[in-house]
């Protein structure tokens, strides 16, 4: 799939997995999504208004050549892909990134998937009916260029957790 937009909102069920259900190396790879000029120019121009993102005219005289995604933008693409790939995980919520990495520029016409591989998993030692998952990302182009990386932590319901709201 090459779309730039899913057909219909995407609306997940309530999350299955738990916590307990995790493993490190699990490997995901979404679907595939095509960045178009006009998303590129729409987002920038909202959200990021640097030259090199809003006017294509200008944007030949950058270091790009030409217009050029947000870095921000992407992030909003990976975060539509992720859940794609990763919406059956019981997330309690996101509590940071590291080693965040825009390697390559994403240029309009370009195609990209997203990867997740859980690095680290590690129980709640406060006791609370939690855990850590540690997963490492990336925005893969079509050549398989990984033009964005970064390590995302995230805390985990545990099946306690579950039982307890049931």
């Amino acid at each position: 799939m090459t779309d730039n937009a899913p057909a219909a909102p995407f609306i997940p069920n309530k999350p299955t997995r738990c916590f307990e259900d995790l493993t490190v190396g699990e490997y995901r790879v979404s679907g595939e999504r095509l960045v178009t000029e006009e998303e590129i120019l729409d987002f920038a121009r909202r959200y990021d208004p640097q030259w090199f993102h809003t006017d294509p005219e200008l944007a030949k005289q950058s270091v790009f050549g030409e217009v050029v995604a947000s870095g921000i933008h992407v992030l909003a693409i990976w975060r539509q892909l992720d859940h794609e790939i990763n919406h059956d995980i019981d997330y309690v919520c996101g509590v940071g990134w590291d080693d965040l990495r825009l390697r390559r520029a994403i240029r309009a016409g370009d195609v990209i998937h997203v990867t997740s591989e859980i690095t680290a998993l590690r129980p709640s030692t406060s006791g609370k009916p939690r855990g850590t998952a540690v997963t490492r990302y990336a925005v893969v182009t079509a050549d398989g260029t990984e033009a964005v990386t970064f390590s995302s932590t995230n805390l985990v319901y545990t099946r306690a957790a579950r039982e307890r709201d049931a």
